[in-house]
């Protein structure tokens, strides 16, 4: 069976919502997902909110209405099942997607020849155990954020700034491991920050706290990373226009890193690191005290990120994916 014969998923009708929010055309999308452009039309026409907005969540509870679907039984008439997914998400801070992955490639042993999808246990605690909802990656969130309402960058402040238009195709594909995305992360009423770097490929994080967002700290934060990696792992920085990357040109000259810049107000054209922030924000809210936190608290965290399996990656951990990287090449991993 194809895939287009196939129903959207969750995770797809996921995708759909940010990148509609990106003001991608629905033809890019399908070819996002390698979807018949068709399948992608319905299904925003079909699943769309009243007033026309797509909302991957409502569309996916309509969608189950209209198809009756009744498989998260399982998880009420199987203890063993129920309990594994519960101390999964509250114990081990894992997604729904995650434990489907994991049950199927290591399932415990009163579990084998048991598998479940992760939209069954996104309905399952929607649908009848909302208290998990803590749980999920997004709880924080009560209200969406509107698409480019997060940041409010001056434009072009950066001298000699080269466009993400201009980054080698190599990047945009994920080939090769060492393409990183860089951001910065506020928090309440500090200038403490966190500077956080996520490498495309492997999904690995580097995250740092840093006294403000300025470009000495931000510059000492990802040279701290440069130097936890083989050189080899660092080709490219893709950053947004904020000033803390300034002192670009730096890393193009000594370390010899190719730097590009997003275009102003459109953070979605670095989603990874984006993302990788949503999952930090589980640990360290927006009104966290930063200044109290320890170097090593934060590692912990970076770490925690860095040791979760990922789909992307055949359900390896980052941690896992960059030392058979750098195996693969006879290196070793520096402390």
């Amino acid at each position: 069976m194809s895939k287009n014969q196939v129903g959207i998923t969750f995770y797809e009708r996921q995708i759909i919502e940010f990148r509609l929010k990106g003001k991608w055309p629905r033809r890019q999308i399908a070819r996002h997902l390698k979807r018949d452009h068709s399948v992608v039309v319905r299904e925003v026409k079909r699943n769309s909110n009243l007033d026309g907005k797509y909302v991957a969540e409502s569309a996916q509870a309509k969608a189950d209405r209209l198809s009756h679907k009744t498989n998260v039984r399982l998880l009420n008439d199987n203890p063993y099942l129920r309990r594994f997914v519960i101390r999964s998400l509250r114990d081990d801070q894992l997604s729904p997607e995650q434990i489907a992955g994991r049950l199927k490639a290591a399932p415990p042993s009163e579990l084998k020849g048991v598998s479940i999808s992760h939209e069954s246990i996104y309905q399952w605690i929607y649908a009848e155990q909302k208290w998990l909802y803590r749980y999920l990656r997004r709880k924080k969130r009560a209200v969406r954020q509107k698409h480019y309402s997060r940041k409010n960058w001056p434009v072009n402040t950066v001298p000699d700034r080269v466009s993400i238009h201009e980054r080698p195709r190599v990047i945009d594909e994920r080939i090769r491991v060492g393409d990183w995305e860089s951001d910065s992360m506020k928090f309440t009423k500090q200038r403490t920050a966190l500077s956080v770097q996520y490498e495309r490929k492997s999904m690995l994080a580097r995250i740092t706290k840093v006294d403000n967002l300025g470009k000495d700290e931000t510059f000492r934060a990802i040279t701290n990373g440069i130097g936890s990696l083989p050189q080899y792992l660092w080709n490219s920085i893709t950053f947004d226009n904020g000033g803390e990357a300034a002192r670009h040109t730096e890393l193009r000259k000594d370390y010899h890193i190719g730097t590009y810049f997003c275009d102003a107000y459109a953070s979605w054209q670095k989603g990874g690191v984006e993302n990788l922030n949503g999952l930090i924000r589980q640990y360290l809210p927006r009104k966290t005290n930063l200044g109290i936190m320890s170097h090593s608290e934060i590692i912990a965290i970076q770490e925690k990120l860095n040791n979760r399996p990922r789909k992307g990656l055949g359900y390896l951990t980052p941690n896992e994916f960059i030392k058979r990287e750098i195996a693969g090449r006879g290196g070793a991993l520096i402390s």
